[in-house]
């Protein structure tokens, strides 16, 4: 028998908006929509200081010399052909193209061994040798660049392409070698565990699975490495003394005396400088931003 305390339904709770939540309907709150002004401007500001220094390396750099005109018309080379042929600028370009891909390679190829090791082995210094490794940041190269002259000195090294691309790969190591075991942790170990099954050994397990998915990360750092390399100033001044081994920052140095400034020569060679470094970046966008994408989340 069906009482009537049986069919009785308890009561549903209905929530009461908060004063904050009520609303005319059709109308959004202030902070939903900001107007349209609140976000061209800054924006507007922020293009005008990033655009405008470039419009003025452009206009000393194609404006004829002497000439105050704010329109870079007639449009000239003599800048351009002035920096690369009587500056030498075709010598410091193959200079900093040969730092800096060799900083690539040295860099890529050693933080990737370290990285594997730091990803995939546990011993007992590992935390330390990670803490050391991220307090390393905190150096800066001018205090090393004492012991490193005196390393190269023995080692018969100074006044050689060597011993900048040595010391700019011993500065990017510590984090490229971070980044890297963080993009490892990121591949399943499952993966590497199944070649192994199959008869790969490690080596041969991660050359086949595990390299290939470390691609964008790869060239995250390597890009860096070399971006860094080409732009390093320091390392360049200090180590090599033969004018027909200095890179490109020591050659725009040479641009600039106390007395004067050549400033058509000096944006000639600052757009030769930078020319290089637009077209990585265009090339690698893509895999730069997948691989740090990569490397954010934590395996």
């Amino acid at each position: 028998m069906i009482t009537k305390e049986a069919t009785e339904v308890a009561p549903v709770p209905v929530r009461v908006p908060a004063a904050a939540d009520r609303q005319p309907p059709g109308r959004k709150r202030a902070w939903d929509e900001a107007p349209r002004w609140q976000i061209y401007l800054p924006l507007g500001i922020y293009l005008v200081f990033t655009l405008v220094p470039f419009y003025w390396i452009l206009l000393f750099a194609f404006r004829p010399a002497g000439s105050t005109s704010l329109v870079p018309w007639p449009i000239t080379f003599d800048h351009f052909e002035k920096v690369w042929n009587e500056r030498d600028f075709g010598i410091y370009f193959q200079n900093s193209v040969i730092t800096g891909v060799a900083t690539l390679l040295l860099t890529t190829g050693v933080a990737l061994a370290g990285g594997y090791a730091l990803a995939r082995f546990d011993f007992r210094i590992k935390r330390g040798f990670m803490l050391a490794l991220l307090c390393t940041q905190f150096v800066p190269g001018a205090l090393l660049l004492v012991p490193l002259f005196q390393i190269f000195a023995q080692l018969r090294m100074i006044n050689s392409l060597g011993s900048v691309i040595v010391a700019e790969t011993v500065f990017q190591l510590p984090l490229s070698m971070i980044l890297i075991s963080g993009f490892i942790r990121n591949v399943p170990y499952s993966l590497e565990e199944a070649a192994w099954v199959d008869g790969c050994g490690r080596l041969a397990a991660f050359r086949i699975v595990v390299l290939p998915l470390l691609r964008p990360g790869l060239i995250a750092v390597g890009s860096f490495a070399f971006v860094h390399a080409w732009n390093h100033f320091l390392f360049a001044l200090m180590f090599l003394s033969d004018q027909s081994k200095q890179t490109i920052p020591v050659g725009l140095n040479t641009l600039m005396s106390a007395d004067s400034v050549d400033l058509g020569a000096l944006a000639a060679g600052g757009i030769v400088a930078a020319v290089p470094v637009v077209i990585v970046f265009a090339f690698i966008q893509k895999w730069l931003i997948t691989g740090f994408s990569a490397g954010a989340v934590k395996g």
